[in-house]
């Protein structure tokens, strides 16, 4: 979990200070899972910020039982965002918790049916635990790589870089999702890109293209089957197709719409829709977060969206 402190939002002429970071893929699981399935948070954060971080998780209403959390001693991981405009911001980084070992995660996600991982801060575990990972959990893995293509300079300024061994990274995993600005960094040629991540064993390969929604490679006709929790697709030609976005009349902040949108991705990819299906309506939620400001309470304003459409 991070600790936002947000500058630029909008008209607010002070700065912003609120859960962010995984707290707003939460919110997304929790409005958009089918109705029969639960939230388990695997999380980290610091001593500082302990008492509320489980606060904020002991509000979501979709959890199964206790959150299985692990308050470290060392500080919590906190963002401080500076918005250029809706698309750019400049992020900088403090604090930190130690990264996840296998030891730690096996145990936890033993008795899960999906995971959806998302590099909040680029640090949560090396790749070696990602093959662990990988290796000794039978389900479909979602995640978002985002932060992994963020390295930290002196001041702790966020700044981009190329990922060491990319591929290995897309071999851990079964639904990768990238944005653009991430996908460059691994090659100029999308399509050559999303190739070698399915020839990597990656089921379906997603990227956000901000105001023009997000377009999907998978080879095949892709289906995440919810009773067998098995990733399937045929074999053949690459598919695509790009996603529109909605507009939103009046944005208020961006801050977390990606995680939004892959929260809301896997949740509708469980109910057994098609991609295509999935996607608009992670597109609809992205953009119902877009008119929301702050992770707390947002999962109730995604509810009352969904019930608009």
């Amino acid at each position: 979990m991070v600790w936002d402190t947000i500058y630029g939002r909008g008209a607010e002429i002070e700065p912003a200070e609120e859960w962010g970071g995984i707290s707003y893929a939460l919110a997304a699981l929790e409005a958009a899972l089918p109705p029969d399935w639960s939230i388990v948070p695997l999380v980290k954060v610091g001593t500082d910020l302990a008492p509320r971080a489980n606060e904020f998780l002991s509000a979501l209403t979709r959890r199964a039982g206790a959150c299985r959390f692990i308050e470290a001693p060392e500080s919590t991981n906190r963002v401080t965002l500076h918005y250029n405009n809706l698309d750019r911001c400049t992020e900088q980084l403090s604090g930190g918790v130690p990264a996840w070992t296998w030891s730690q995660l096996g145990p936890m996600v033993r008795d899960l049916d999906a995971l959806y991982v998302n590099f909040i801060s680029g640090f949560e575990m090396p790749l070696e635990t990602a093959r662990q990972l990988r290796h000794g959990f039978p389900g479909p893995i979602y995640v978002d790589l985002h932060s992994l293509f963020l390295g930290v300079d002196g001041a702790g300024m966020r700044v981009p870089e190329a990922l060491a061994d990319v591929t290995g990274w897309f071999s851990c995993f079964d639904i990768v999702q990238l944005n653009e600005d991430e996908m460059r960094l691994v090659g100029d040629n999308p399509v050559e890109v999303a190739a070698r991540a399915l020839a990597s064993g990656v089921r379906l390969f997603i990227v956000t293209l901000g105001q023009l929604g997000a377009v999907y490679y998978s080879a095949g006709d892709y289906f995440l089957g919810r009773s067998s929790n098995e990733c399937k697709t045929a074999s053949g030609p690459i598919r695509t197709a790009r996603i529109p976005a909605l507009h939103v009349e009046e944005p208020l902040d961006p801050t977390g719409c990606g995680d939004v949108f892959g929260a809301a991705t896997v949740s509708y990819l469980l109910r057994g829709v098609t991609v295509e299906e999935a996607l608009s309506e992670a597109n609809a939620l992205a953009a119902a977060n877009l008119s929301f400001r702050g992770a707390t309470e947002l999962h109730h304003h995604l509810r009352r969206e969904m019930n608009r459409q």
